[in-house]
């Protein structure tokens, strides 16, 4: 019988916000290894999303004893380039953490639009601004690379709007399922939570082992 957990990353939703935290990948990983293990949890199966499918991909090479399958959600396998204007972590990264914390955040709000702030408003402005800066990184090696050397069941969901995942011919040829959801956006399980809910319950099914 599976049992649920579900799970805030440091500094963001109602999760503690500690502004002594670096907030890199790695970091975010550990901390979620300490809570994983905290809760007496092993093999856990993960459904992660965006940013913290990066951190699943980090965790599970850096823990493997607490993860045995992956289902993530268009997360972040590359790193990034930080872009002055934009909207998330690419506009985020743009700012020097002072910039961001007296006033840039509010700019970036703004520019993103109130869906996307209700996602990130409760997040710590230091965890933020650090968490976006550490994702367009990304780690060394990338998580795609990461991704690929797993030996566990993986799933990738991303929008179908988005057309071909780049490098999705390695990622099968790894193991790795890539499956395309019709009718949503970066937040799949917001725009279509049946077709979400279909594919996350297939990525699970004990017929889905790689």
């Amino acid at each position: 019988m599976r049992r649920s957990l579900l799970i805030d990353l440091l500094g963001h939703g109602i999760s503690d916000r500690p502004t002594d935290f670096d907030y890199t990948l790695e970091s975010h990983a550990d901390a979620l290894a300490a809570a994983l293990n905290s809760a007496g949890v092993m093999g856990a199966e993960l459904i992660a999303h965006s940013m913290g499918g990066s951190v699943a991909i980090v965790l599970a090479a850096r823990h493997p004893h607490l993860v045995s399958r992956l289902v993530l959600v268009d997360a972040n396998l590359d790193p990034i380039p930080s872009a002055p204007g934009a909207a998330g972590s690419s506009g985020i990264s743009a700012y020097s953490e002072e910039e961001f914390l007296a006033g840039g955040w509010e700019e970036i709000r703004d520019r993103a639009g109130s869906h996307w702030w209700s996602t990130m408003r409760l997040a710590g402005r230091e965890a933020l601004h650090r968490s976006a800066v550490h994702l367009t990184r990304g780690t060394v090696p990338t998580m795609r690379e990461l991704l690929l050397d797993l030996k566990i069941p993986r799933t990738y969901l991303l929008p179908e709007a988005d057309g071909p995942l780049p490098g999705t011919d390695a990622l099968t040829e790894a193991g790795v399922a890539v499956v395309s959801i019709p009718d949503c956006g970066h937040n799949i399980m917001l725009d279509n939570s049946e077709g979400f809910a279909r594919a996350t319950a297939a990525a699970l099914s004990d017929h889905n082992q790689r």
